[in-house]
């Protein structure tokens, strides 16, 4: 990684609109350095509802563009990374005491024609006294209706687009946290400090890139810009995961009596994944951790549905996350708008700051788009669009068939392991499984279809140090873990570090 050349664009911040940028303005030709203080996706982008929607509550705020792009979008991610999205059938209960079933119907068919649906099927109305969602939820309930959207593995899809970038010639560092730039003679002089050895390094671009999400208006503190208002809005949404609620593939979305939604989504093949709060906070540190109160809230809006009664107990996983969202001036932390908004500051017409507020990890494509465009006067090298056609790693084949065939190949392996590294890694899973004909050839096992070969892989291609990396973002193998096998792994990461010191 040569760090003395002058970059294009310095990216700052590895969350999905960071990846998501560096990958376009790599893929047309210029050299980018992408640079994030902890792990990629390692905090709002992978602590999503993990899901790819158009965002059908929005059409409430009236906000109809945003919706139009996110339901186009729902259909050009699918096609670039099928591995990692997928679609999903919502239910939606109808309760005499929340929206009435007319504007229900109306918000459907706005959504359902907003953009051209090609692959998804349309919103129904389902009689729930014969759909087998009606067995778990409350017997007064008798009606509902039915759409689609897609889920998605929120934070391998900031590792994706991280792996595109660098592919297209982007230079990664995570770990590096900013701690001054400056302009210098129509340049960016930036000033990185390594969080791991406290050692710091300094890096010159003609472009500077903020996309630090929660931390955009502290990384603006280090380029010395004056700060006219506070323009990011910090919102923490929680989640939590219990036993799975409903044996079938469809997920739920629940109305709550203060107007708010919640989903509840089929999660990891044996849980339910229900979520989000939306509650304002004061820092980014402060939206770290779910708090009782939201726990208690979230089981409060399945129990007014679900016959199975849900307690604080039953939660087996919880994990919060800070929305920056840009502040448009409404009271309710709700009604804040999920759009996004890119601020340019280029004085003197060169070494332009290219601040990211808000978004949502739908239309992260188009923002980075939107970030090449603004940023294409002050570049004139820079090459056309072209992510809206070309797949993201792993994305360039059927997932079904890959599963079919590998497991096919390799009847040794257990199908288990074959499924999870081809949800994963998409067609790179044949990479990872090498010449193995059977478990064991792929080293130690550590629980939930994690193996030493993946964890090798993760490790030396996808920028994982710690065992969260591997079993939160990287995977979710954490869920399926005893405490003695992530110790286990642990051990075998410090042998690893170890062993190329």
């Amino acid at each position: 990684m040569n760090l003395t050349r002058i970059f294009d664009i310095l990216v700052i911040g590895g969350g999905i609109n960071g990846a998501g940028i560096a990958c376009d303005a790599a893929g047309r030709g210029l050299s980018v350095l992408l640079c994030e203080q902890d792990d990629l996706g390692g905090r709002t982008s992978s602590a999503s509802s993990k899901m790819i929607h158009g965002g059908l509550r929005y059409l409430e705020q009236y906000e109809f563009r945003l919706v139009r792009e996110s339901l186009a979008e729902r259909e050009v991610l699918r096609a670039k990374a099928p591995h990692l999205i997928a679609p999903l059938r919502l239910i939606l209960p109808h309760a005499h005491t929340t929206r009435p079933a007319w504007l229900i119907r109306a918000g459907l068919f706005i959504y359902d024609h907003l953009s051209r649906r090609q692959t998804l099927p349309g919103c129904e109305k389902i009689d729930l006294q014969r759909h087998p969602a009606g067995r778990v939820l409350v017997p007064s309930l008798r009606t509902a209706f039915a759409y689609s959207d897609c889920r998605v593995d929120d934070s391998r899809l900031v590792i994706a687009n991280a792996l595109a970038a660098r592919d297209k010639g982007a230079s990664i560092l995570t770990r590096h946290r900013v701690v001054r730039a400056e302009r210098k003679i129509s340049q960016w002089q930036v000033t990185l400090r390594n969080e791991q050895t406290a050692e710091t390094l300094n890096v010159s671009a003609k472009a500077l890139v903020n996309a630090a999400g929660a931390h955009v208006e502290s990384v603006l503190g280090t380029t010395g810009q004056a700060l006219q208002r506070n323009r990011v809005r910090l919102v923490k949404g929680s989640h939590i995961v219990v036993p799975r609620l409903f044996d079938g593939p469809e997920a739920f979305l629940l109305q709550n009596p203060d107007g708010r939604v919640i989903f509840v989504i089929p999660f990891e093949r044996d849980f339910s994944l229900i979520g989000t709060t939306d509650v304002a906070v004061d820092s980014p540190e402060d939206g770290s951790t779910i708090n009782p109160d939201e726990t208690a809230y979230l089981c409060q809006s399945v129990n007014r549905y679900f016959q199975r009664q849900l307690a604080p107990s039953d939660v087996i996983w919880s994990y919060a996350g800070v929305r920056p969202l840009f502040d448009d001036g409404k009271a309710d932390a709700s009604s804040v708008t999920r759009d996004y908004v890119l601020e340019l500051d280029a004085p003197g017409a060169d070494a332009p700051l290219l601040s990211v507020f808000g978004g949502k990890i739908t239309t992260f494509r188009r923002l980075a788009e939107a970030a090449c465009r603004d940023l294409a006067p002050f570049l004139p090298d820079m090459g056309k669009a072209w992510t809206a056609k070309q797949p993201l790693p792993g994305g360039d084949v059927d997932p079904a068939i890959l599963i079919a065939e590998l497991t096919r190949q390799r009847p040794g392996v257990a199908p288990g392991i074959v499924h999870g590294l081809v949800t994963r890694h998409g067609s790179r899973a044949a990479k990872i499984l090498g010449e193995a004909r059977t478990t064991a050839d792929l080293g130690q096992l550590f629980g939930g279809g994690l193996t030493a070969r993946e964890v090798d892989y993760l490790r030396a291609e996808e920028w994982a140090m710690t065992a969260d990396d591997i079993l939160w973002r990287r995977t979710k193998a954490g869920l399926h873990i005893t405490g003695e096998a992530r110790r286990s792994l642990e051990t075998y990461l410090k042998s690893l570090a170890k062993a190329a010191a």
